[in-house]
């Protein structure tokens, strides 16, 4: 077959180091953009993105030349010394080992995207939540 043709649709999940809440809002969006650039320079797509102060949720549609785990470990070392570099952070930066992967369908990619686009409402439900049951 001349031609190749894949629809890879997988979300990314990955930490702070000791879960720190270290990703502030002021630069969050910075981050967002460099992380976005990485995946786009190696031909991926990004559909969404987004984060916690203590992890991040990335959407894409990736393409096969390369593997799950080598990308990943890319982005985060790039991303974690352009925090440095940027002096983003007055604690030191490191993404915790590991990383969560999930592949979707084409028709579950709406629902994806505004999954993790809708991340910090997700998680305010879950904090009341928790502190309504410790009630």
């Amino acid at each position: 077959m001349p031609n190749s043709y894949t629809q890879i649709h997988i979300q990314f999940v990955f930490a702070v180091k000791y879960r720190a809440a270290l990703i502030e809002n002021e630069w969050e969006e910075r981050l967002h953009q460099y992380i976005t650039g990485i995946f786009q320079a190696n031909k991926h797509k990004m559909l969404q993105i987004n984060s916690m102060p203590d992890h991040i949720h990335i959407f894409i549609g990736m393409r096969p030349h390369q593997s799950i785990s080598s990308h990943i470990q890319n982005v985060k070392t790039e991303s974690s010394k352009w925090i440095k570099e940027q002096n983003l952070c007055a604690q030191p930066f490191a993404w915790q080992e590991g990383y969560g992967a999930f592949s979707y369908s084409k028709s579950q990619v709406p629902d994806v995207i505004r999954y993790v686009k809708n991340q910090k409402s997700h998680h305010q439900k879950e904090t009341f939540l928790d502190e309504y049951r410790k009630c």
